[in-house]
């Protein structure tokens, strides 16, 4: 499984990394910490070779530059990435950011846990739902 992070703190970027080496998980992280660059990178990938698009993201929702929420209306927004589930994958629980994502179809909205047991635990159940539990576009193409 390729899953991209979209996250601007490099230590939480860091706990998604350990969480899944801790949890025994095989997959290819690639992390972008600005939306910008996230962008850039989905629309570069899938315009060199639609196969190597990552298989979900993972979205933080407060980024510099460009909010997750518009990264998130424009992956939902592009013909060529919109198949690409979105899981965001915030500190905030505020219920409007909440019905906000999913309004701009996110797959799914997770609060951070606070403790890495907790973290380790949601980031292994994670990808065995979206990488064994579920058909993906790209599994299925």
């Amino acid at each position: 499984m390729h899953i991209l992070l979209i996250e601007d703190n490099p230590a939480d970027a860091r706990l998604v990394h350990e969480a899944l080496v801790e949890a025994k998980l095989a997959c290819k992280l690639n992390w972008k910490n600005t939306g910008g660059d996230a962008l850039a990178f989905l629309r570069d990938t899938v315009a060199v070779d639609p196969a190597t698009a990552p298989d979900l993201i993972l979205l933080d929702l407060n980024l510099p530059g460009v909010h997750g929420m518009e990264i998130l209306g424009e992956i939902k927004s592009d013909s060529r990435l919109r198949h690409i589930p979105v899981i965001v994958l915030s500190s905030s629980m505020a219920k409007t950011d909440v019905m906000d994502a999913y309004r701009a179809y996110a797959n799914a909205y997770v609060a951070k846990p606070t403790h890495f047991s907790q973290f380790v635990a949601l980031v292994a159940a994670i990808n065995t739902y979206w990488s064994h539990s579920v058909l993906l576009p790209s599994a299925t193409a």
